[in-house]
């Protein structure tokens, strides 16, 4: 699949590295990405995007900036859910486009509560892809 129509607001590309698993735990793993040199973030906030991966794009919610329900660290992370995706990425070169901002990232009461957020922050992007009603 592929948003022909739409135009990314920005695109990243670099190599899934490992997080802390947290993600996994409830159901929702996500690729983290260390991007290329000399790319730079767009601001904060949590995107819906198109994640390619060996010349396949598959929707996705991605988080760029901190991740204050999980960890104290201000430093800016680039982590992506791909909706319906469990290929094992650690290691790989990937490329993320962000299509439209969905919301700015905020600190959640528990894990639970940042995969029902995310749930709704993908059905949002699947509509926005032409995926779901």
């Amino acid at each position: 699949m592929e948003a022909k129509s739409l135009a990314p607001l920005c695109r990243l590309t670099g190599q899934v590295v490992h997080g802390r698993g947290k993600g996994r735990t409830v159901d929702m793993p996500t690729a983290n990405l260390l991007p290329d040199p000399g790319q730079s973030l767009p601001p904060e906030g949590v995107y819906a995007s198109l994640v390619e991966v060996d010349g396949a794009f598959h929707p996705g919610v991605t988080n760029v900036g901190p991740r204050p329900t999980v960890d104290q660290d201000a430093a800016p992370t680039v982590e992506t859910y791909l909706i319906h995706f469990r290929e094992d990425l650690y290691g790989r070169r990937i490329a993320v486009s962000l299509y439209r901002y969905l919301r700015p990232t905020v600190k959640m009461d528990s894990l639970a509560a940042v995969k029902a957020q995310v749930d709704r922050d993908s059905q949002e992007a699947l509509r926005l892809f032409g995926l779901a009603p």
